[in-house]
């Protein structure tokens, strides 16, 4: 009889209960996402934001004042970036139809090849339906306009209430702090879970504000460079597009793609010759190869690292269920999600699911011996 006995901490199975339970989760946070995802935003913000007001809490300042000045200050410079943002946002906005010409213009000889080709196409489609009717064209449909100050009231209508939840529930998750999420988890469990769930939650808390704090470090320098370097181009509102950079910078992937995308029509419509373009596109692919090649992983660390594949999908998913809100909450979810499983007893398995692919020689032998030890 062997000694070595087979580990006793796996996944739970599947049951048909969970699976109907989950789904209607998913269904009800689908459906009801205006009201779920300010909360979302709010218990992000309430993470990032809570390691200075327990810093303050410390220092014997009130944790309600604490908060309510955290809260300030962060409010206070987002509502700055908009402002720096606002204007030459405003004059690219001015410039739009102007922009759209000048670029038909540039990818007009591209254009014209596709319209050859289109024109082939429909050629060949009319040989094939010789002798047959051409259908009556259908009359245009009346579309209904509305004065510019009611759509921005009815686009701004469910807004508000979104950004007052948001704001008010941040405020009270931060007032709370550990002794309110303490009562809460007391409530549902006995006190030795109670303290574990307590440890977990710290702990989520202090990985993903670190997270955070690194991530915006490193992106207030990466928008800075971006600017100088747009600057150095001669790039109109050289320091906007810094700004765009280091706010996209936040979402993986998907940021720094359309950034360098943003960059590149502005660079089109601006420049008339082609190094110049060039110039600029380079430039940014460079200082973005730079933070997240060296930068990211040498301040960030492996250790809060996730499969760039499941930040493919969060993304995905995000964006198809909750738009924007889910795009945002995407990474940072992964995130905590992680921090649970390394603080968890059984986290083993979601550590391997969603860690990064090991590159090394023995990652082969790694996953034979996961393999067996899940058998």
């Amino acid at each position: 009889m062997s000694d070595i006995e087979p580990p006793t901490s796996g996944m739970r199975p599947v049951t048909a209960a969970k699976a109907i339970l989950w789904g209607a989760l998913g269904i009800l946070l689908y459906i009801a996402h205006a009201a779920f995802a300010p909360v979302a935003l709010a218990l992000l913000f309430g993470l990032i934001l809570s390691s200075p007001v327990e810093a303050l809490h410390k220092k014997r300042v009130p944790r309600s004042l604490s908060a309510a000045l955290i809260l300030i200050i962060a409010l206070s410079a987002l509502g700055g970036i908009v402002a720096f943002m606002w204007e030459p946002a405003q004059e690219w906005f001015a410039k739009a139809p102007q922009t759209m010409i000048t670029i038909k213009q540039k990818v007009s000889p591209i254009a014209k090849i596709m319209s050859r080709l289109d024109d082939l196409r429909k050629n060949a489609a009319n040989l094939g339906a010789q002798g047959h009717p051409a259908p009556a064209a259908a009359a245009a449909p009346v579309v209904a306009t509305e004065s510019a100050p009611a759509l921005i009231v009815g686009a701004g209508a469910p807004v508000v209430p979104g950004i007052l939840a948001f704001v008010i529930v941040t405020l009270f998750l931060l007032t709370g702090g550990p002794p309110m999420m303490a009562r809460m988890t007391a409530a549902f469990v006995d006190n030795l879970n109670a303290s574990y769930v307590l440890n977990i939650i710290e702990k989520v808390r202090a990985e993903v504000g670190h997270y955070y704090l690194i991530t915006t470090l490193i992106n207030i320098g990466f928008g800075a460079l971006t600017g100088l370097a747009m600057q150095f181009w001669g790039m109109p509102t050289p320091f906007l597009w810094g700004a765009l950079a280091a706010l996209l910078n936040y979402i993986p992937y998907a940021g720094p793609g359309t950034t360098l995308i943003v960059i590149t029509l502005v660079a089109a419509v601006s420049f008339s010759m082609l190094g110049q373009v060039l110039g600029v596109v380079g430039t940014y692919v460079v200082i973005a190869l730079i933070e997240g090649q060296v930068v990211q992983p040498l301040l960030v660390g492996r250790r809060m690292e996730v499969n760039p594949l499941l930040i493919f999908l969060g993304l995905w998913f995000g964006g198809l269920f909750w738009g924007i809100t889910g795009v945002i909450l995407a990474t940072p979810t992964l995130v905590a999600l992680k921090v649970i499983a390394e603080n968890s007893k059984s986290g083993k398995p979601m550590m391997e699911f969603l860690g990064p692919n090991d590159q090394t020689r023995n990652r082969d032998a790694a996953l034979k011996r996961f393999t067996k030890q899940r058998r």
